[in-house]
């Protein structure tokens, strides 16, 4: 994944509510599941997105063994690797999943069982992606150029024999993404979910043989002039046919539907014509945060440049691997706890909001907001704590690893200090949505991508290159203060004031408790060697078992000063978890 700027999230703009025609909601009457299967179906689907990130966060640290972290071939790589998904969201992500999907749902209750929509989908699909796939491979050089900064000439050469491997992976993303949607409207949840783990053991199975064949990277390789053509290969093409296989992996069940498709060419009764006003907006919304985001990581690429003119310090500057693996590491507690919370409260304000009850509306935001606190202060004190170990795990194996790592880990403070404002402002941002008016977060994105861009365009040519990613990652946390107070002036002015007092006490009260679990943590880390580069920095090893030794002794400090200090918030947020393991259900009294 690539560095998710404000208002470009992993999840995006949320489907308007159930009460729009437009809603691609997967779940919604189809198959018409009961209550027990659609609960399975969620588990099953949750399941597969777990063991997907949990390989995903794998392959990570071992391409770091691979190639390195703050690496010249592990930038150029990253860049090919990332941009075919962009380019996939940019030319039909959005598309797909706010126009045609919802469309799909209404074909899957027709006679055929949307046979005939889903054949001209597949085939329109098929034919629009195949022609972008190999118009944007021919043009592989200029889009590296583009998208890069002040790349030399051999940079650009191995960037861009990278991506003529890499950006078939387009092609695959759309057959992936549609014919996924189309298991979905037929109740066939879990293939979706599951198929991404595939291609996450494809690509952990590439760069385990890519590390036997050639070795693991070493702080004395001269990789510009050492690279061959066979690891551009080995390790570019591997990738792709772990993406190829996600996608053809659905066809078999796609075929086990009985739906009897075949090419079928033709627009008619595709809905092009009939997106409605809220699918417009989002779409326009998604087109600003992954263009927004492409530019922003343009600028990072400019360190990449800079760090072969420094030598052996080169290694302590972070570039766009560095950049992703900060953001992978802190957006996992915001898509684990808030975005899971956030799918729920969302289905009962858009009840609230259609039903015109806007005082239980303020109720549930007011709930929302004091929830995340608890989940999110104890992660954001989590990451401040244990960024050096946790950079660490991704920092390589090589003589200048705990370098890599460091760099990660400063990358990591600065994210860590946005997260409580990154999962505010993503539920207010919800709250519009609720409301059926996609408009205004568009108007919002807008002016934070503006604010953003002008700023970091600005200030890059008064600052050295290889601060620029440190400018890039700290702006993003600033934006996200700036995009919840926004939200925030806007919620209230719309629909009244949530007592922002109670939530505030929360976040207070929650801080307070994870600032004392974090002392308790940063002590056992003190005694690990986590700041003089002791135990937790001499592997990759012994930085998990650090993290693994803190992070318990801080959630055990964190738990008891929530029941100390009797925070309320605490059950709300724990109850989901006490109702399927009864041992928690303690905790929550």
């Amino acid at each position: 994944m690539t560095a998710a700027s404000p208002g470009q999230t992993e999840t995006g703009p949320p489907p308007p509510p159930p009460s729009t025609p437009s809603t691609p909601d997967p779940t919604a009457d189809q198959g018409h599941l009961p209550a027990k299967g659609l609960a399975r179906a969620s588990a099953i689907m949750a399941a597969g997105t777990l063991v997907s990130r949990v390989l995903g966060i794998v392959r990570t640290a071992l391409l770091a063994v691979a190639i390195g972290s703050t690496t010249l071939v592990g930038d150029v790589f990253e860049k090919a690797n990332t941009v075919p998904n962009v380019v996939y969201l940019l030319l039909a992500g959005g598309m797909f999943n706010v126009v045609l999907v919802p469309q799909l749902i209404k074909a899957a209750r027709r006679s055929d069982r949307g046979a005939d929509y889903t054949s001209r989908l597949l085939t329109l699909t098929i034919t629009v992606l195949a022609a972008f796939t190999v118009l944007l491979t021919l043009a592989a050089y200029p889009i590296i150029l583009t998208l890069t900064r002040n790349w030399t000439e051999p940079m650009l050469a191995l960037g861009t024999a990278f991506a003529i491997w890499t950006l078939p992976q387009i092609f695959f993303y759309g057959l992936y993404a549609v014919t996924g949607q189309v298991l979905n409207a037929n109740a066939r949840f879990g293939w979706y979910m599951w198929a991404p783990v595939l291609n996450n053991l494809i690509a952990i199975g590439v760069i385990l043989s890519f590390i036997i064949t050639f070795g693991q990277y070493a702080a004395s390789d001269d990789q510009l002039t050492e690279w061959t053509a066979q690891q551009t290969i080995w390790l570019a093409a591997g990738h792709t046919v772990g993406i190829i296989a996600q996608a053809l992996l659905l066809l078999w069940p796609l075929s086990r539907l009985g739906l009897r498709l075949r090419p079928k060419f033709g627009l008619k009764g595709m809905g092009l014509a009939s997106t409605g006003r809220i699918a417009g907006w989002t779409l326009v919304t998604m087109l600003i945060g992954n263009v927004a985001n492409l530019l922003y990581m343009r600028l990072i690429s400019g360190a990449t440049a800079t760090r072969e003119e420094m030598g052996e310090l080169g290694a302590s500057v972070p570039g766009e691997y560095a950049a992703n693996v900060a953001e992978l590491i802190a957006i996992l507690p915001h898509s684990v706890f808030v975005l899971s919370i956030a799918t729920v409260l969302f289905n009962q304000l858009a009840r609230a909001m259609d039903l015109g009850r806007y005082g239980r509306a303020r109720e549930i935001i007011n709930e929302g907001l004091r929830i995340f606190a608890i989940p999110v202060m104890f992660c954001m004190v989590a990451v401040l704590v244990l960024a050096g170990p946790l950079g660490r795990i991704f920092g390589g194996a090589a003589a200048d690893a705990n370098l890599a790592g460091a760099a990660i880990g400063q990358l990591l403070v600065l994210l860590a200090l946005g997260m409580p404002f990154r999962s505010a402002s993503f539920y207010l941002m919800r709250v519009f949505y609720s409301a059926e008016d996609a408009k205004t977060p568009m108007l919002i994105y807008a002016i934070i991508a503006v604010v953003g861009l002008t700023t970091a365009y600005g200030l890059a040519g008064a600052i050295p290159e290889e601060q620029i990613p440190y400018l890039v990652i700290g702006l993003f946390t600033a934006l996200h203060m700036l995009q919840y107070l926004i939200c925030h002036l806007l919620v209230v002015r719309r629909w009244g004031g949530f007592d922002f007092a109670s939530v505030l006490s929360a976040y207070l009260r929650s801080g307070a408790c994870a600032g004392v679990a974090g002392l308790a943590g940063a002590a056992v880390l003190w005694l690990l060697g986590g700041y003089d580069w002791g135990f937790a920095w001499d592997s990759i090893f012994t930085a998990v078992i650090s993290c693994a030794v803190v992070g318990v002794v801080m959630a055990v400090v964190f738990v008891l000063m929530l029941r100390w200090l009797r925070v309320n918030e605490f059950t709300a947020a724990i109850a989901p978890l006490a109702r399927r393991v009864p041992a928690l259900s303690r905790l929550a009294r």
